[in-house]
Formats: C-alpha cells, sequence, structure tokens
C-alpha cells in the first residue's frame, strides 16, 4: 500500500528536480514509490476489468512517465511530482472514456471521462448528446454523482452550430468540449490502508455511468 515514503519522496523532490539527484535515489523511487502504486493499480484493475475487458490488464501499460515532456515547456524540470495512471479501453491514451489516479505528495486525484476530445470525435458526441440529452442531465444530477464530484466539468465553446443551440435549453453540456469528473482528497488517512482501494473505486463507481454514456457515443459500450 502506499505509505508516508510516497510523500516524502515527492516532497523532497520538489526540492530538487534534478537528474543527479533522481539517480541518487531511483532506488528509493523504484522500491517505495513505483512499486506501492504499480501494486495498487494491479489492484484497481481486478475490479475495473470486471466492468470491462477491454482494459488492458497490465498495470505497467495504465502508469503514465514520470519524466516531464519538457520540448516546448518554459518549466525545464525533468520530472513530475505526481504518478498517474489512466485505464481506458485501448490503452490510457485512448480516445474512450477512462478512469484516472494521481496521487501526489498529498493528495489523491480521481477522475474519469473524456479529458482530451478531438473536433470529429467532439461532432460525433454533440450528435449523440442531441439524441439523448436528458440521459446525460440524469447522469449529473444522480445523487451519487454530485456527492462525489459536483458537476461535469470541461472547457466549454463560445460558439455552437445552429442546429444545436435548442439542445442546450435541455443541456448545457453541449457546449462542452470535454466531459470529465475530478475530485481529490488527502493521502495522510489512507497510509499503510487496504480502504485506499475502497475509496477509489467508489469514486470510479460513481463514474461509471458517464463513461458508459460517453462510449455509446462512439458505439464502444
Amino acid at each position: 500500500m502506499i505509505t508516508k515514503e510516497h510523500t516524502l519522496f515527492f516532497k523532497e523532490l520538489a526540492q530538487n528536480n534534478q537528474k543527479e539527484w533522481f539517480h541518487n535515489n531511483k532506488k528509493r523511487y523504484e522500491e517505495k514509490v513505483r512499486g506501492p502504486f504499480l501494486a495498487l493499480l494491479d489492484r484497481l484493475l481486478q475490479e475495473l476489468i470486471s466492468w470491462d475487458g477491454r482494459i488492458p490488464h497490465d498495470a505497467k501499460k495504465a502508469l503514465f512517465r514520470l519524466n516531464r515532456d519538457i520540448r516546448f515547456s518554459q518549466d525545464k524540470t525533468p520530472y513530475h511530482t505526481i504518478l498517474k495512471a489512466g485505464f481506458s479501453p485501448n490503452g490510457k491514451k485512448s480516445m474512450l472514456p477512462g478512469y484516472y489516479l494521481g496521487i501526489d505528495a498529498s493528495m489523491v486525484h480521481v477522475g474519469g471521462g473524456l479529458f482530451t476530445v478531438r473536433p470529429p470525435e467532439l461532432n460525433q458526441l454533440r450528435t449523440y448528446i442531441a439524441k439523448n440529452p436528458t440521459a446525460l442531465k440524469s447522469i449529473e444530477n444522480n445523487d451519487t454523482f454530485t456527492q462525489n464530484f459536483g458537476k461535469i466539468k470541461g472547457e466549454k465553446a463560445k460558439r455552437l452550430d445552429k442546429n444545436l443551440i435548442p439542445i442546450a435549453e435541455k443541456t448545457n453540456l453541449i457546449y462542452n468540449k470535454q466531459f470529465y469528473a475530478m475530485v481529490e482528497f488527502p493521502l495522510e488517512p489512507f497510509y499503510d490502508s487496504e480502504k485506499l482501494i475502497d475509496e477509489i473505486l467508489l469514486h470510479f463507481k460513481a463514474i461509471q455511468p458517464l463513461n458508459n454514456y460517453l462510449g455509446k457515443a462512439f458505439g464502444s459500450s
């Protein structure tokens, strides 16, 4: 399970975000941080695969790289200060909806849905929403979803095709360019605790209806 070592490592990495420091602490990272995080992903996958067998079964394939892509960034620090994972049909970089987990020095970040939607998929999704607006609004207004996440999040477009504007009266989510849920909660109460798995899955379960709805827009649910 995730321990206080996870917190200590990322706090120190934030203060020493350099390749030399990381190289000197790589064994510590592998044993105390990455290893327990992968073990957590393995446990989560046991449940997620029962929901959708298309999700890759290998925890390592769900894990995002710790190395930052600094090619086009003014921030040249080489490492993220959070471990992140994505669970989607066809892999973490799939265009299909999925589940997200990130754990930094102090917080657990849990979410899901669609974070990146290309224009062709967005048009397809909006067409589906136009035919099924009430179902999407019902998902967002469901007590379980609201208690765990509040509202469906995402950047909104300033303009919309004229034929879709009447749908906005039923749900303004038709303006969204992203459709996701996200919440964060403190890590400290879950050090060395199996309850962390239950807490993450509780949130994933609350996202499942949204993912099912979004997946149907692409004929994949």
